[in-house]
């Protein structure tokens, strides 16, 4: 995994499986999710969601935002999505044709990542709140 040199510092790799909260990959295999502890929080920051193969584990929803309430006929965009949220990566199209950006983010090519804040929400996404 790589990251930006100005995130780098925030994050570590971890050398064992004690902790309660992961952030995945697609690479993340059964036999490391059967490593985690009883109640694990697994984020996936990849466009598909990780096979659920614990019960006693929580799983975060791919990276995704609730669409406008102007968006009509609006049902979801992905089927392990809830009702109304769009992924962020359609998001991202959406956001690039209205405000007219005219440049790809590919890899590890990321714009100015308030502005799309920004952006997202001036458009009416909203970010996708987790059930409790």
């Amino acid at each position: 995994m790589k990251l930006n040199t100005k995130l780098g510092d925030k994050l570590a790799l971890s050398k064992n499986y004690a902790h309660k909260i992961w952030l995945v990959g697609d690479g993340l295999t059964e036999e490391e999710q059967l490593k985690a502890p009883k109640g694990t929080l697994f984020i996936p920051f990849s466009q598909f969601p990780p096979k659920r193969r614990r019960k006693d584990c929580f799983y975060h929803t791919t990276p995704a935002m609730m669409s406008p309430t102007s968006f009509e006929n609006m049902d979801s965009c992905e089927n392990w999505l809830p009702r109304r949220a769009m992924s962020a990566w359609r998001v991202a199209g959406i956001l690039h044709a209205l405000e007219g950006w005219n440049v790809h983010e590919c890899g590890h090519t990321i714009l100015d990542i308030e502005k799309i804040w920004e952006a997202s929400l001036q458009h009416g996404f909203r970010p996708l709140m987790i059930p409790s």
